[in-house]
């Protein structure tokens, strides 16, 4: 579980890095990034 939260953590990094830096937007882009932030810090917490 945990390596899945640090994958998550890394796509939620990288996606959140590009739109920045590339002003990159889609529909939805703020629910994605929540969902994978919310579902990495979780997986995260739990294997602690």
């Amino acid at each position: 579980m945990r390596v899945m939260g640090s994958l998550l953590l890394g796509v939620w990094l990288v996606l959140y890095g590009l739109r920045g830096l590339l002003h990159l937007q889609f529909q939805y882009d703020h629910y994605v990034m929540s969902a994978l932030a919310l579902t990495a810090g979780v997986l995260l917490i739990l294997r602690r």
